[in-house]
């Protein structure tokens, strides 16, 4: 992302940024109030040391009273003391919060994750913003986590400026006496409002110069984040187990060593390098410089009005140390809303995915809970193509079936299959038809409680690395004796007796030496026992067994049928081991329903889709 600040409005920069800081706070209520604290401690503290310094060098210079002097060396070791402690507790505790403000906002881009509507979830656009966000933030924390340190600086400016105006003050309206002679010209109030001016124009132009540094940094954000993703793959590519093999049979560290060298992002050639050593290095010098002008007219003006007589040597320390913080409190200030208008572009791209809209219509109808568990689902005329396709991966489907069924859905690869079972479990709307639930529109229906009478061993499912009772039940409270009968109807219960600790047993090493690795039919068992312990009316096998050769999913199909009970049990499949004891099956070809019926009507019909599939697998199945 190329930031084009010129064309960022500060008002915007400073609606995002106070966005950003509102986010934030919804997800740790401590921090800011933390941060404010340390922002003023961390602002006055310089001040208390000059204010102090000051006291005890004019009673050096002039009164020389060793009970006044000893009472300001006391005060100020105390006062001093007290800020440098108060500064480190305070600190230590924001960088606590700080931290887990880093934990607490990836739990916020969870959990839009987790509220998205399924149809924008399954977008790679969606996937391609969060991974953009991931990226500005990990090589130089761009977005949302640059929002704590405007925070700070903004408040430690103001801050500043404010100590620094009120211990500063005095300088300008101390006179010079008559006997000075020349020097009386320093009272001239167009002389000190022509010094003032140019002070704050040089702490301006100061940061200016900073802020122009900052956006030179920003245009090398597409090449650092390329440079941190290749890291990110590279970098650690040795460390993975599963690659061990493969990196030592093909020598793939050859081509991992060559990414290595081309990962010049950060590197003397990089164009961060590049950039410093040319306008980047520049503006940022200039900034530094032109601060030390700032300083160098403080120190003289301040000096020929103490030479004049105006005041003493230990206010010469006071102005002279106040109007320096108070010059690069402006600096940092206007440095900062240069920053905003840099970070509201990386802010703009954080927003557009939090503000990605739920568009599914939730529904209000409550779903009826049957005891009887009498629910007749019906596809009326439904087609539908996936956002951003021009092919219908459904069209024209037509069909319906009761609670209590067992429904095979084959067909080939493509054929339609998963497609229909994402849009009977609402996970899409098709664009065409309507699917009824009981006579009823299922748009109507509240959108939880629909998805409540669904269970799913899809395809892909995947476990958790966490305990085994808590993997089947979804929760970390949950029905122990409940999960336990979903195992062993599901076939777990002679691994389960094995367990080191029966369902609490960690599941995989991943946080862990203490878990246990599960086999590939073990975790399917696994799966279905979730399925089970959900206790849905409708139970759906979504090609679990794809990988298992056709007799042993005919056997796990088998089990499944039986203890699936009153359930309405829809099996997906390419392979039609599973289809003999189905009630009816339908047969998907183009995203079409092209033959419904039992496994015999089927067969008999053999110039039809399903004799087709039947004959092309039928080798399997002779025993």
């Amino acid at each position: 992302m190329t930031v084009e600040k010129s064309k960022i409005k500060l008002s915007h920069a400073v609606s995002v940024s106070l966005r950003a800081a509102r986010v934030l706070h919804s997800v740790s209520r401590k921090f800011f109030p933390m941060l404010t604290a340390f922002s003023a401690v961390d602002a006055l503290t310089p001040y208390v040391a000059v204010f102090f310094s000051a006291r005890i060098l004019s009673e050096l210079a002039v009164g020389r009273r060793p009970d006044i002097l000893w009472r300001w060396v006391i005060a100020g070791v105390v006062c001093t003391g007290l800020f440098a402690i108060l500064r480190a507790l305070i600190y230590q505790r924001k960088e606590t919060l700080l931290d887990d403000l880093y934990g607490r906002k990836e739990i916020l881009f969870a959990q839009k994750m987790f509220a998205l509507d399924y149809a924008d979830m399954d977008k790679q656009e969606t996937h391609d913003l969060r991974a953009q966000i991931q990226q500005n933030e990990d090589w130089s924390d761009w977005g949302l986590m640059q929002t704590p340190g405007m925070f700070e600086a903004l408040f430690k400016g103001a801050v500043g400026i404010l100590s620094g105006a009120a211990l500063t003050a005095s300088l300008f309206t101390s006179p010079v006496p008559a006997s000075a002679g020349r020097l009386t010209a320093l009272n001239s109030p167009l002389f000190i409002l022509a010094l003032a001016a140019a002070m704050v124009l040089v702490s301006l132009l100061a940061g200016l110069c900073s802020a122009k540094a900052v956006s030179y940094w920003s245009s090398g954000s597409e090449d650092a984040t390329l440079g941190n993703r290749l890291f990110g793959y590279f970098g650690f590519f040795g460390l993975k187990k599963e690659r061990a093999a493969e990196t030592r049979i093909y020598g793939q560290e050859r081509l991992v060593s060559a990414y290595w060298g081309k990962n010049s992002a950060f590197g003397w050639h990089g164009c961060i390098a590049r950039l410093a050593r040319g306008p980047l290095g520049i503006y940022s010098g200039l900034g530094t410089g032109i601060t030390v002008v700032i300083t160098g007219c403080v120190y003289v003006f301040t000096c020929l009005k103490a030479w004049a007589g105006a005041f003493d040597v230990g206010s010469v320390t006071q102005y002279v140390g106040a109007a320096t913080a108070m010059a690069g409190s402006i600096y940092a200030l206007v440095s900062l809303l240069g920053d905003m208008k840099t970070n509201s572009a990386y802010l703009d791209t954080t927003f557009r995915f939090l503000d990605i809209p739920n568009a599914m219509y939730q529904g209000s109808l409550t779903t009826e809970k049957r005891s009887d568990r009498q629910y007749e689902v019906e596809f009326r005329d439904v087609s539908f193509k996936y956002p951003g396709s021009d092919a219908w991966a459904l069209r024209h489907v037509s069909v319906k079936f009761k609670v209590g069924t067992r429904l095979a859905v084959v067909g080939e690869n493509g054929s339609g299959k998963t497609t229909f079972i994402k849009l009977l479990c609402r996970l899409y709307d098709p664009q065409e038809g309507e699917i009824l639930l009981n006579g009823i529109d299922i748009r109507k229906y509240n959108y939880r409680d629909y998805m409540d009478i669904f269970s799913v061993v899809f395809q892909d499912f995947k476990l958790i690395s966490q305990p085994l009772g808590a993997n089947v039940a979804g929760r970390a409270d949950y029905d122990r004796e409940k999960v336990r009968k979903a195992l062993l109807d599901a076939g777990f219960g002679d691994r389960l007796e094995t367990l080191p600790k029966g369902m609490d047993t960690q599941l995989y090493k991943d946080y862990g030496d203490e878990g246990v690795e599960i086999s590939g039919g073990e975790a399917q068992k696994i799966a279905i026992a979730r399925a089970l312990y959900k206790d849905a009316p409708f139970i759906i096998l979504d090609e679990p067994t794809a990988s298992l050769d056709p007799i042993a999913e005919a056997e796990i199909y088998a089990k499944f049928n039986q203890i699936s009970g009153d359930r309405t049990a829809i099996y997906i499949s390419h392979r039609l081991s599973s289809c003999r004891f189905c009630d009816e099956i339908l047969v998907f070809d183009s995203g079409a329903v092209v033959q419904k019926g039992s496994h015999e009507e089927l067969l008999r019909a053999e110039n039809g889709k399903y004799h087709e599939l039947w004959t092309a697998q039928a080798q399997y199945y002779v025993e």
